[in-house]
């Protein structure tokens, strides 16, 4: 293929055609995805009191979820460079909308224990996996606008799934002679379940095997994404050098902070939001939409401005700031709405605005087997903050009656991530 006909296509005209034909679709896994964790903040106001579980309780099954998780992140990102993206993305979607569904037959805390860390295993891999696939269609200055495409798919789970959920549990109540929490299993589900089998036909593992892209657009992407690896410094491309980078355990820390915060709201802010005086569970949903339809606005703003600028560090450095003075705040009005959506909406926009900032860090410095294992590595080491989120406050509920410590320690996380952020060389990962 000739240069000069690889060089005709226009690049802006071709990432756009690759957008819509990928990014959409994935976008809606991960919502799904996203739903499918959460969406036991929403069933823990029904099902805590038919299953006599204990705060405690609650919080340690919520938590096992990460357990499978973090073990099996790295192995199962390993595979998929093996396999291919399109068989091993819709296993993971499969499984995991399968054993979501399971959990709508607990009857126990040893069998939600056991459900939940079956899910987090069946599901691990699969973010990570798709940030890896994203490096093998976009160079690293067009990212942060992809990747804040792709993670709106995380808010707007919340969005869609609070009414949903909410109204799930209000209309299916006692419905077959089962409850609405089991209901909300069953229901919400289904959508992974179809988009697996969808994938088979709508992922090509790489842009070589699109047959959307003609030979002169491949020719144009093999040009920019060589010449983008030409522009990296000091890159790391072995499964060792993915695994044992310190920036990658760097990365670790500061997904820690922002998972940790993101958790406690995905999972608790139903919680907050009714010991405020809110009962019912369709209004209880409406208001968990409004930080994260601001938190949409935030990651699409902040991922389009930080690669117009090439800059990373400062894009998340603020918002952390921004979100963990919100959470401190937040312990002094637990009993005002207003107050209570108001300090959750800025935390929200402060730990999900930066995600595509973040999420375009590692690939600055690991390519190939060390960026399927930095990516893995990294967000496993993240993952803790969803098993320590949980258990901490559950924990902290029951044993004080408030949810205070637990969020002040949350907002001290935020300062030190943000630190983390500050001690990453700015000649690597701004580019």
């Amino acid at each position: 293929m000739a240069l000069g006909a690889a060089q005709a296509v226009d690049a802006d005209q071709l990432y756009k055609k690759i957008t819509w034909r990928l990014i959409p679709f994935l976008c809606f896994c991960y919502l799904a995805a996203y739903l499918d964790r959460i969406n036991i903040g929403f069933a823990k106001l029904q099902m805590m009191g038919d299953l006599q579980f204990s705060e405690a309780a609650y919080g340690l099954g919520a938590g096992l979820f990460f357990v499978g998780y973090i073990l099996f992140e790295v192995p199962s990102n390993l595979v998929l460079t093996k396999v291919g993206a399109r068989l091993w993305i819709a296993r993971i979607m499969i499984t995991w909308g399968l054993l979501s569904a399971a959990t709508m037959l607990v009857t126990t805390p040893t069998q939600f224990y056991i459900v939940r860390f079956l899910l987090g295993a069946a599901e691990a891999g699969f973010l990570p996996g798709v940030l890896y696939y994203l490096t093998l269609w976009f160079p690293t200055y067009r990212r942060g606008r992809i990747m804040a495409l792709f993670v709106i798919g995380l808010p707007l789970s919340s969005v869609i799934g609070g009414p949903l959920s909410g109204w799930i549990m209000s209309h299916f109540d006692q419905v077959q002679g089962l409850r609405g929490w089991q209901w909300l299993f069953l229901l919400e589900a289904l959508p992974s379940v179809i988009l697996g089998f969808l994938t088979f036909v709508a992922l090509p593992n790489s842009y070589r095997d699109a047959k959307w892209l003609s030979e002169d657009e491949k020719a144009r992407l093999a040009v920019d994404l060589r010449g983008d690896d030409a522009e990296a410094k000091n890159v790391g491309h072995s499964f060792k050098e993915g695994l044992l980078n310190l920036k990658v355990w760097m990365l670790g820390g500061i997904d820690f902070a922002i998972l940790l915060t993101a958790y406690a709201i995905g999972f608790w802010l139903p919680t907050f939001i009714r010991k405020t005086g809110v009962m019912d569970p369709f209004h209880i949903g409406l208001l968990t939409m409004i930080p994260n339809i601001v938190a949409v606005i935030g990651i699409l703003l902040i991922g389009a401005s930080s690669d117009r600028m090439r800059e990373r560090r400062w894009h998340i450095i603020v918002p952390f700031l921004a979100a963990s003075a919100a959470m401190a705040t937040s312990t002094f009005f637990a009993d005002n709405l207003v107050a209570t959506v108001a300090l959750f909406t800025v935390a929200s926009v402060g730990v999900l605005g930066p995600l595509p900032a973040y999420f375009s860090l590692p690939a600055t410095f690991l390519k190939g087997t060390a960026a399927a294992t930095g990516f893995a590595m990294a967000i496993s080491l993240a993952s803790i903050a969803g098993l320590v989120s949980n258990s901490l406050i559950g924990i902290v509920i029951d044993l004080t009656g408030s949810s205070s410590a637990a969020l002040w320690f949350f907002s001290g996380c935020l300062v030190i991530g943000a630190l983390l952020v500050y001690a990453l060389p700015p000649k690597v990962v701004n580019r």
